[in-house]
């Protein structure tokens, strides 16, 4: 006989999550530090190029719970009025009444809703992004960094993280037709995330 003419019957090894780290230490309230945290945006600009931006002002805070990861929550409040980029025509395009309408609608929020461990240093909180006036579901994918004390004594977390949402869900619906086909501005909107969080005493 063959060695193709037995099939082989033993059964494959079951799938297993990759153990995450032990963040049971952790556990506790922390603030993000906007000095060491960025919040930024990645919008596709005449079909051809990337444009990039983010907000200088924000706050937020974290509660981390190690031995039940999913009773983790977040909270982010952004001031609307400290986009840039990098370009003072298009950031006060950007906050008039065709984009954000900052007199109205002055912050962003996001509150938590659900948080999971993943596996690994991967996780993935899904909460409440609100925007002019609409709320709707958006889900963060993020990676833990780490954990130090730096020199001033502050006992620091560190996670990155990205969404994408679809801008006109939101009634963000401003855009261009472009001559050659296609729209000035792209509905998809790519959300990135690098936070440090102090711990509370």
């Amino acid at each position: 006989m063959g060695i193709f003419s037995r099939k082989d019957t033993t059964p494959a090894p079951a799938a297993q999550a990759t153990a995450g780290p032990d963040l049971t230490a952790l556990t506790g309230d922390y603030t993000i530090d906007p000095a060491h945290s960025s919040i930024g945006f990645v919008a596709r600009h005449a079909m051809v190029t990337n444009v990039k931006g983010g907000f200088h002002d924000f706050t937020g805070t974290l509660h981390l719970d190690g031995a039940d990861p999913a009773a983790s929550t977040a909270t982010l409040d952004v001031q609307m009025a400290s986009i840039d980029t990098g370009n003072a025509d298009r950031d006060g395009h950007l906050k008039s009444a065709d984009f954000f309408k900052i007199d109205e609608f002055p912050a962003m929020t996001f509150r938590s809703t659900k948080a999971e461990a993943l596996g690994g240093d991967a996780y993935r909180i899904t909460g409440d992004l609100s925007l002019l006036g609409v709320t709707k579901p958006l889900t963060i994918d993020l990676e833990f960094n780490g954990s130090a004390q730096d020199p001033f004594g502050n006992e620091r977390v560190g996670f990155e993280g990205k969404a994408e949402i679809l801008r006109s869900e939101w009634g963000l619906t401003w855009n261009a037709a472009l001559e050659t086909g296609g729209v000035l501005v792209s509905d998809k909107i790519k959300l990135v995330f690098d936070i440090s969080a102090i711990k509370q005493a």
